[in-house]
């Protein structure tokens, strides 16, 4: 495994144990060269899960971008790293466990949203404000307005 500090190619495994769904392995590595330690998941290989972007080009399903998408619209707040990781989890079990191979941007856009919403209302406007790409300050006001009646 490759150290995301050093880049040196081997570690070893300090501590392994199941994820709460037990489909994921968590390991905690120590890389050899630095010593500096980092996680990793070891997930079960199965069919890919194809993305069709809003250009109908298709590429396979990254959790990280994902992730990241969440991560900057959670920048600055108080959400927790474990937090989005646990949201990116049910998202991505929500997505494999359709029967559909192919999901749309859109509709990972709108499952990213409504875990949003629940975990910080600002992380989630700001989310949705690239997501949906406000063009003007009343489309952005309009969004804000539901947040506010519900």
């Amino acid at each position: 495994m490759k150290c995301p500090f050093c880049g040196f190619e081997e570690s070893k495994v300090i501590d392994s144990r199941p994820t709460d769904e037990g489909e994921r392995i968590r390991r905690r590595r120590e890389c050899i060269g630095c010593q500096k330690r980092f996680t990793t998941y070891e997930v079960i290989e199965s069919l890919p899960l194809v993305v069709v972007k809003k250009d109908k080009s298709r590429e396979v399903f990254d959790r990280n971008k994902l992730m990241n998408s969440m991560l900057r619209a959670c920048e600055k707040r108080t959400v927790s790293i474990h937090d989005l990781e646990k949201v990116t989890d049910e998202i991505e079990s929500a997505l494999l466990n359709s029967l559909d191979r192919e999901v749309t941007t859109a509709h990972i856009g709108e499952l990213a949203m409504e875990k949003l919403k629940g975990l910080d209302e600002v992380a989630y406007v700001r989310f949705a404000s690239v997501y949906r790409q406000f063009r003007d300050i009343n489309t952005f006001m309009d969004e804000l307005e539901k947040l506010i009646r519900k």
